[in-house]
């Protein structure tokens, strides 16, 4: 896994206050890790700030999961991944 990919999976973790052993790419942080909105708010807010990017708030419904994260990153201008 590349750095900005182990780096998303870090910090998605440190906010779900979860080990990376226990998320996968399809686990959803509301059903699968009881996230709520105000971590949702934090993991996009963390990430800005790592990898100092802005994410389009039309995208923010997609990141449910490690999956849909990777994919609006992927598609954010700036996101060195």
């Amino acid at each position: 896994m590349s750095p900005p990919q182990s780096r998303i999976t870090e910090i998605v973790c440190h906010v779900l206050e979860i080990d990376e052993d226990e998320i996968t790419e399809s686990s959803r942080f509301v059903e699968d890790h009881d996230a709520d909105s105000l971590r949702s708010i934090e993991i996009v807010s963390l990430l800005e700030h790592e990898f100092d990017i802005v994410i389009d708030q039309a995208n923010l419904s997609r990141m449910v999961n490690l999956a849909g994260v990777r994919s609006v990153l992927a598609e954010t201008p700036g996101f060195p991944g």
